[in-house]
């Protein structure tokens, strides 16, 4: 049941715990400045006072528009409840990779949960939760830092960075101090792909330059890289990776989908789903490769 609180009342303990998104907050406060805050605020009301779990972009709002009193539902009175009932209402919503490992590693370490008590709470597999608490200690306090502030992309991590530590054995200072010298740039996940292979594979000259803030300079001169001993520049090797990523994912689900494991109602349904947008793209797909094909043997 929703209920008007005091602003004030509120404690932000865990806003750390949340993604920063600045461009979606600017959006949500003409919003809110327009119509007011339309979905109510989630917390615990513990003995000590009221903790926010949800809501902190419409927290920040309320405060910069001067909004006194914000709609709010309490998720119980214990924080590790209120938790398990966050994630387990938002896991397809609102929660993020990152904000459910650091909610995980909360339960395990300051609620003292075992492995075994979060996954049976929330419904998952154990090692579904040892992968969110690995993942946090994996990158270590820097890399959560910016990413948590919002100034590197999460998905630039995940499937750009992440790979080369686990597959390449980069050292994690290496990964914090290109997160650091391109964080906060407004960078695509396209260009920041570009200067990670740069970074992790190119030659020293333009690890220097990125460190040392070169960004610019860097990403013009890795589009016209002189060719490698396969013949290949900086942007065709990315492709023929990607290629090869491709072709490789194709071959996975192809086995997998013919998996008698696949039983359950949920997986199903989400499984309709995005087989449909993939077949709605296939043509589309073809087509291009043909072409391309076509072109590339025409060399």
């Amino acid at each position: 049941m929703s209920q008007h609180v005091e602003l004030s009342t509120l404690n932000p303990r865990y806003e750390g715990y949340r993604l920063r998104d600045h461009a979606r907050e600017a959006r949500l406060l003409a919003s809110i400045a327009a119509r007011g805050i339309e979905e109510p605020l989630q917390g615990v009301d513990p003995p000590g006072g009221r903790f926010l779990l949800d809501g902190f972009m419409r927290y920040r709002c309320a405060q910069k528009l001067g909004i006194q009193c914000v709609p709010y539902v309490s998720l119980g009175a214990e924080e590790a409840t209120g938790i398990v009932s966050l994630m387990r209402v938002s896991r397809d919503q609102t929660l993020g990779i990152l904000e459910q490992a650091r909610f995980v590693v909360d339960l395990l370490t300051l609620h003292g949960l075992s492995v075994s008590e979060v996954a049976e709470m929330l419904s998952r597999s154990k090692a579904w939760v040892s992968m969110r608490r690995g993942l946090l200690e994996e990158m270590g306090d820097t890399i959560q830092r910016i990413l948590f502030q919002g100034t590197f992309p999460v998905y630039c991590y995940m499937y750009t960075l992440r790979p080369f530590r686990r597959m390449n054995s980069v050292p994690r200072e290496q990964l914090e101090r290109f997160v650091q010298s391109v964080a906060g740039r407004r960078l695509s996940v396209r260009e920041i792909e570009l200067l990670a292979h740069g970074y992790f594979r190119g030659p020293t000259t333009l690890r220097e330059a990125i460190a040392e803030g070169k960004v610019a300079w860097t990403l013009q001169h890795l589009q016209r890289v002189p060719p490698d001993e396969e013949g290949c520049n900086a942007f065709e090797r990315v492709l023929l990776q990607d290629l090869q990523r491709v072709g490789k994912y194709l071959q996975r689900v192809l086995v997998k989908c013919q998996s008698p494991e696949l039983t359950s109602r949920a997986f199903h349904a989400q499984a309709h789903l995005l087989t449909g947008s993939l077949l709605g793209r296939c043509e589309t797909f073809q087509e291009k490769m043909r072409e391309f094909h076509a072109r590339c043997g025409r060399v």
